[in-house]
């Protein structure tokens, strides 16, 4: 049987039909065209798992009143360098848009601007909003509590912790800006649904059953559990961190986490109260910024230009892979899986609206 190959779709494509999608099933106009230029740039980058695969899981949502297409976003604390939005169950990206600008603006004056978010939930890539403060000259963070539990306690098999991501983007002058995100478990389970859909089998190492042996069958995920940083042999590692990540992200903003979290995979109508949280830290507060931008060129070169073990072509800094990806997906068209592409026809019929690909 033949392997049929991705279709390719440029950016402004399918924004577009992400827009249209959603305003078809009940978003404003305006949010609508926020969240979809959002969804967009994650499939851009790379971040597959985040970005127009998960638009028929919003669409379900939004019928099944699991989102609140007209949210009241609101601050309910605040204090110079902090405060905490309540989202009102409205969808991620524009919870975490405007955390992230407070955030900047906070950071303004105070040097350093944290934002939570309480009922807010799944905003794509944690680089998105990590990302937002590079613009203004000032490091940005994000953390979150994922969207449903896949990893237990180190050495249980109770599901109390989710993949608790994790970003940093760091600003530059003439080099990239340095951008690290990632999971605190070793495969995002956005990757493993990406797998799913394409067919693929996931590597070794990803997942286990509950026995502690291998699982790669993607399409079995949910007999399995997702192994923490570190893997089987140092998993106490990534472990801990998720287990801060979730504290910082969930609980110090009023967030579910553990046993409170909704696996929105397979619960359309609850409310999530997805715990989320953004920093903003202005270089300007620490001393000259180009100075800094400069000392950052130097050492990404410095990194680039080490030494290398023998059959290693390159060292990477984070960030040049999707920063790669991004130039070379704005030129030759994002990728969609054709059964990705098949779910998105049946979201673009069912909202009787024009097929991503006529």
């Amino acid at each position: 049987m033949p392997v049929l190959s991705d279709t390719t779709i440029t950016f402004d494509r399918l924004k577009n039909f992400i827009q249209q999608a959603l305003t078809a099933a009940g978003l404003p106009e305006a949010d609508a065209a926020t969240v979809a230029a959002l969804m967009a740039q994650a499939d851009l980058q790379g971040s597959d798992g985040h970005g127009v695969s998960r638009l028929p899981q919003y669409v379900r949502r939004i019928k099944a009143g699991g989102f609140n297409v007209r949210p009241n976003i609101r601050i309910v604390q605040e204090h110079a360098g902090t405060a905490v939005l309540n989202g009102d169950n409205g969808m991620g990206h524009l919870v975490m848009k405007r955390a992230a600008e407070m955030a900047v603006e906070k950071a303004r004056t105070t040097g350093i601007g944290w934002v939570n978010s309480q009922f807010s939930n799944h905003a794509g890539p944690a680089s998105l909003y990590a990302t937002m403060p590079l613009a203004h000259d000032m490091i940005g963070l994000y953390f979150a509590v994922g969207n449903a539990n896949h990893l237990p306690p180190w050495g249980g098999l109770d599901m109390l912790l989710s993949t608790n991501p994790i970003a940093a983007a760091i600003p530059a002058d003439e080099e990239q800006p340095i951008v690290l995100d990632m999971a605190t478990t070793v495969a995002a389970y956005g990757k493993v649904k990406t797998k799913a859909l394409r067919g693929e089998t996931m590597p070794e190492g990803w997942m286990i059953d509950r026995e502690g042996k291998p699982l790669t069958d993607p399409k079995r995920a949910d007999q399995g559990m997702l192994l923490s940083l570190g893997g089987m042999e140092a998993g106490y590692k990534g472990y801990g961190l998720a287990m801060i990540i979730g504290l910082l992200a969930g609980t110090l903003g009023g967030a579910a986490m553990g046993r409170d979290v909704i696996d929105f995979n397979h619960d359309d109508g609850s409310v999530t109260n997805t715990g989320q949280a953004v920093a903003a830290i202005n270089v300007a507060a620490f001393g000259d910024v180009a100075t800094f931008k400069q000392s950052v060129d130097a050492l990404v070169r410095d990194f680039r230009g080490s030494q290398r073990i023998p059959g290693v072509e390159r060292i990477w800094v984070p960030g040049e892979r999707s920063h790669e990806t991004r130039l070379k997906r704005t030129s030759h068209g994002i990728p969609v899986a054709p059964a990705l592409l098949r779910g998105l026809d049946q979201v673009a019929d069912d909202l009787r609206i024009s097929r991503l690909v006529s």
